[in-house]
């Protein structure tokens, strides 16, 4: 054996004296974790496992209960999706919130329905996506029930530039502006929906129908001096 051979082994044999000393003192430990990232791996794919299959329950309660709902059965629909609410987590619990206000709003209750969707609204745990929906959802219900003031305060802001539901706010404000005769600012809202390139074939077609009609009620515009002077010297001759 050469000397670099024998240099070589005695540092392999340091090297297993060093790897046995570490795992004499750590091997527990190492073990321990191992165990624990099977436990907390097996734990995860359990709790995965647990969260579908509560979430394919809430899904089939939530179908159920729009099946009665589209079966007229308002009142059981609205009772089942309250349930929802109380006993399921996730998305499920809002679209129940939003879909029971609706059923609510369906049954002819409407001053009931605007509630239920400004709960939704003012609750600050809900998704600001959600509770814009569910302003814009009481807003268009509180056309026949609240006056101009009360609507526009509300629902203006969400008719800006890039405001998720600007589109359906834009037809709100032009309705309850047609609704207390002030026609100029009905025009201007339905205008605003035909001229965006975002929004959708169906609005644009139903916010010029309106327009064309709004349009129809718009005063006169005031004839100029020049125009009144042709029109004098017209009826002369």
């Amino acid at each position: 054996m050469s000397d670099s051979d024998f240099i070589r082994e005695v540092d392999e044999e340091l090297r297993r004296d060093q790897l046995k000393t570490l795992w004499d003192r750590f091997g527990s430990y190492v073990i321990g974790a191992a165990v624990l990232i099977v436990v907390v791996t097996a734990g995860y794919r359990g709790w995965q496992a647990w969260q579908e299959s509560v979430s394919s329950e809430a899904g089939d309660r939530y179908m159920s209960a729009v099946g009665l709902a589209e079966d007229g059965q308002h009142d059981d629909a609205t009772t089942a999706l309250l349930a929802l609410t109380a006993d399921t987590s996730g998305g499920y619990p809002v679209l129940a919130r939003l879909r029971a206000a609706s059923e609510t709003a369906a049954a002819g209750n409407g001053e009931g329905a605007v509630t239920a969707f400004e709960s939704i609204a003012n609750d600050s745990s809900v998704d600001q996506t959600f509770r814009d929906l569910a302003l814009i959802r009481a807003s268009f219900i509180s056309l026949d029930i609240k006056p101009y003031d009360d609507i526009a305060k509300k629902i203006e802001p969400l008719a800006a530039a890039g405001q998720t539901w600007r589109h359906s706010a834009r037809e709100i404000m032009g309705l309850a502006s047609w609704k207390a005769e002030k026609y100029a600012d009905a025009e201007k809202w339905f205008s605003m929906i035909v001229d965006d390139t975002e929004a959708t074939q169906a609005l644009k077609t139903r916010a010029q129908m309106v327009l064309t009609v709004v349009r129809s009620e718009l005063p006169a515009p005031a004839a100029s001096e020049d125009d009144k002077k042709a029109g004098d010297g017209g009826a002369t001759n």
